[in-house]
């Protein structure tokens, strides 16, 4: 089974999981990973949204 991939300066949706055809931009999963309780990178991740958070109201 083949995974979607999407552009990530035109948005085109491509089969090839190494560049765009159209515009030749690097490609990216268009779905967020899977939710996991046991995620342990979690803390990390909400740590660094909310320090990007507070920046912003400043």
């Amino acid at each position: 089974m083949t995974r979607m991939y999407k552009c990530v300066h035109c948005n085109n949706y491509t089969l090839d999981d190494a560049r765009c055809p159209k515009c030749g931009e690097a490609v990216k999963d268009p779905k967020p990973p899977k939710y996991s309780p046991a995620d342990k990178y979690g803390e990390y991740r909400r740590r660094a949204k909310r320090k990007v958070r507070s920046a912003a109201l400043l």
